[in-house]
């Protein structure tokens, strides 16, 4: 009998286990984008960048200029996009470079026994620029708040507007990565600049023809981001639905990189199918709607503003404007007040009515000047206030109380009532000289000019700025006695320059006077 023999079996050499993955994934990423961060916040780009920014927020914050005092806060919002843009370029570099650093060091193979997945490192280089994102939103909200607590601020800004320039770092930084990915070559953020800026131009013409389609860009320029302000519910920009977009744009372009370096986790697609969601939302948002309507409301606001417009009444006058530019209304009635303590006759007892004016949309941005007004009485002022805006205004009202309406305002050079209007607005001045100065459009005190007004403005001749300059060497009391003392001659239409002169007893200018443009 014999027995079987049985052959030991031999077991596989045991496989190589993967590395294990760190469970604590979150922690990691966020260590190694903290460490990206410094690393981000030690090159020279950034931090000049950052720098050159905080310089060009203070000068423009420190202006002396009068208008400070009374920011239009929609036109502020707006003015913070400009240079985050600065700000995003320094950002794709660095984080371009920074997503390059072992591809250049010969370093790459050497993440293949890392337990962390090349997906969360680029996770990470995406989570690096957040803290410089963070940094820009508080620049801008810096800037926002700044004007908007100031006592004369006019209006209200818009979050949507205000989240464009910390938006457009964070999608710098996203491309940044992604571009490193992709177009793994250091002249690649240097190519990708040049592409962006013909775009971005391209877009703001389309944009500045009406082309909705210009809001595909991250930061967009309209009309209605220059000129003089105009109402809030006329601007029609689509802020929200535009900063929508762009967040949704950047968290489509983040899970592009998570998914071209492997991240094809169920968190990841949803993300993505999430973010695919807000990106067309955000583009139907953007859509126009009731373009019509906004053209009729604008179109309204320039032919009946009264329709739109709410009114105070201080002393014998009555101010009307906008809702935004209530807080203003008190300032104009200050002036006004001012003007016919000067003024004799009926003018210092006549109420007027200061009517607030745009122009229309197809011309209400080339910062021109309004139209003039045929009803009696009543004087225009535009929508901005403070500066040089103030003896402007302080020009149209003393043309309507020498004259009676905007629209037989002195406007031929030898009219010698243009004496007269001059004297209202310079007498009362603490420095007359320097507002002659800053009313004139040649920024001169002698000679012939033009003075500017919310309006048509005036023509003063070589003549006529002389008679003022005497006036105002006179005692002011007693030369206030003689123009009350003559106010119906010096307010005749056909009073001359010399007739002037010699009723108020100061010296004739010697001489023909001059009254060609």
């Amino acid at each position: 009998m014999s027995s079987a023999t049985t052959t030991p079996h031999t077991a596989p050499p045991p496989t190589p286990a993967e590395p294990s993955r760190d469970p604590r994934r979150t922690g990691a990423v966020l260590a190694l984008a903290r460490f990206e961060a410094r690393e981000l916040l030690l090159q020279a780009p950034i931090l000049l960048v950052f720098v050159l920014y905080a310089l060009i927020v203070f000068i423009r914050l420190a202006n002396p200029d009068g208008m400070d005092a009374y920011p239009v806060l929609n036109t502020v919002d707006r003015r913070t996009q400009m240079v985050p843009l600065l700000v995003a370029l320094s950002v794709l570099i660095c984080t371009n470079s920074a997503a390059l650093r072992s591809r250049k060091g010969g370093t790459v193979q050497q993440f293949g026994v890392l337990p962390m997945e090349p997906w969360c490192r680029a996770l990470a280089h995406v989570l690096s620029a957040v803290p410089f994102v963070a940094l820009t939103a508080l620049f801008v909200a810096g800037e926002y708040f700044w004007e908007a607590l100031k006592p004369g601020a006019i209006g209200h800004g818009s979050f949507g507007e205000l989240a464009v320039g910390p938006l457009a770092v964070l999608l710098a930084a996203v491309l940044g990565v992604l571009l490193a990915r992709v177009l793994p070559t250091t002249f690649g953020p240097i190519i990708f600049a040049v592409l962006a800026y013909v775009a971005f131009m391209g877009s703001s013409m389309i944009a500045f023809d009406g082309d909705w389609t210009g809001w595909l860009s991250p930061v967009v320029l309209s009309p209605e981001t220059s000129g003089d302000p105009i109402p809030s519910d006329l601007i029609g920009r689509p802020a929200g639905w535009h900063a929508l977009y762009t967040v949704g744009v950047c968290a489509l372009l983040t899970c592009a990189v998570l998914l071209l370096t492997g991240g094809r986790t169920r968190a990841v697609k949803t993300a993505t199918a999430l973010a695919v969601v807000a990106v067309a939302t955000g583009v139907i948002g953007q859509l126009p709607r009731d373009a019509a309507a906004l053209d009729a409301a604008r179109r309204a606001a320039f032919e009946t503003p009264e329709k739109a417009q709410s009114c105070t009444t201080y002393g014998r006058s009555q101010y009307c404007s906008f809702p935004e530019w209530e807080v203003v209304r008190s300032e104009w009635a200050e002036v006004v007040d001012r003007l016919q303590s000067a003024a004799g006759g009926s003018a210092a007892r006549t109420g007027l009515t200061i009517r607030q004016r745009v122009e229309a949309a197809e011309v209400a941005l080339d910062d021109g000047v309004l139209r003039l007004s045929s009803a009696p009485g009543q004087v225009t002022v535009g929508t901005r206030w403070g500066g040089n805006r103030v003896p402007e205004f302080a020009v149209g009202a003393a043309s309507v109380l020498v004259t009676g309406r905007e629209d037989v305002a002195p406007d031929e050079k030898c009219d010698g009532r243009t004496v007269t209007v001059m004297w209202l607005v310079l007498s009362t001045e603490p420095d007359p000289l320097d507002t002659l100065r800053h009313v004139r459009l040649d920024d001169a005190v002698s000679g012939s000019g033009y003075v500017l007004s919310p309006t048509n403005g005036l023509h003063m001749t070589a003549h006529q700025t002389e008679v003022v300059r005497d006036m105002l060497k006179e005692p002011r009391a007693k030369m206030t006695a003689r123009v009350k003392a003559h106010w119906e001659e010096l307010t005749a239409r056909r009073t001359t320059t010399a007739q002037v002169a010699k009723v108020l007893g100061v010296e004739v200018p010697k001489g023909v006077e001059t009254c060609e443009e």
